[in-house]
């Protein structure tokens, strides 16, 4: 496939399907634009078999499948996909094996694995997000990648639990509860939106989102071994999730209302906050 057709088609799926994303993602320079846009594409395309309405064993088919297909990545692949970042990986160094981790990460959620421990949960996000912050370090590229990469993870983890936080009730509703049960103990919660609140849980969910701040602080760290471009697709994206986070910890019940957002507005002020170097 034609290379410029193959990188529209992902930059078409990340603009329209990417949300908080692509606010980051549109101040790279064009050609690292099109690369990430193309890690975005296959990732989306993966994460939609774990939330998708499929039967589990027709999505444990459909990620085996997904994982057969990785073989497939490269510049003459007949999907544009994977034919997009064949062609980019062989211009930046993207580790394309981080997909076959974030596969093992969907194939928890399909399997309705629970977390006992912050360290389990931690596992989990380090496959479906920490992978995509080391995709995108192979795109952003660092004088010392050795030293990037755990930051890169770091930063993935951090937007994962805010995910998390974000999506309390529609996880819910979805019969998934990420928050790791040894926490819902420790401040005597049960996780269920459509009853009154636990007494602790505005205490229970300020120490998730204290957790979660932690680890910004350490994977943004990152931001200063980066081009002035991709040190700003980095900040804007955790800016972002940043505010969303600081809103939760604001109110912590909102989570289960709904699906905690900024408007456009917002996003747009912390993009060029983080192209102006903020």
């Amino acid at each position: 496939m034609d290379a410029a057709a193959a990188y529209a088609h992902c930059e078409h799926i990340t603009r329209t399907q990417a949300g908080n994303f692509y606010w980051g993602i549109r101040l790279l320079p064009g050609p690292k634009r099109r690369a990430l846009c193309a890690v975005y594409a296959l990732a989306r395309e993966i994460d939609d078999i774990g939330d998708g309405d499929l039967p589990t064993e027709a999505k444990a088919r459909a990620l085996g499948a997904a994982r057969d297909r990785l073989a497939d990545i490269g510049p003459d692949a007949e999907e544009p996909v994977l034919a997009a970042l064949g062609h980019a990986s062989q211009q930046l160094p993207i580790p394309l094996s981080a997909f076959g981790e974030l596969i093992d990460g969907v194939e928890m959620d399909v399997r309705g694995t629970s977390y006992e421990t912050f360290d389990d949960l931690v596992v989990y996000c380090r496959r479906v997000a920490g992978t995509i912050g080391r995709l995108s370090l192979g795109v952003f590229g660092a004088e010392n990648m050795q030293r990037a990469s755990p930051l890169a993870d770091a930063l993935g983890v951090a937007l994962q639990l805010t995910n998390i936080l974000r999506d309390v009730r529609e996880d819910f509703q979805n019969g998934r509860i990420y928050l790791p049960r040894e926490d819902l103990r420790r401040f005597d919660c049960t996780l269920n939106p459509d009853a009154p609140p636990a007494s602790r849980f505005p205490e229970m969910i300020r120490f998730q989102t204290g957790r979660a701040g932690e680890w910004f602080d350490e994977g943004l760290r990152l931001r200063p071994m980066l081009d002035p471009r991709s040190s700003a697709c980095a900040g804007a994206m955790a800016g972002i999730y940043r505010r969303v986070l600081r809103r939760i910890e604001r109110d912590p019940a909102a989570v289960l209302r709904g699906r905690v957002t900024l408007p456009a507005w917002e996003k747009a002020l912390v993009a060029a906050q983080s192209l102006a170097g903020g």
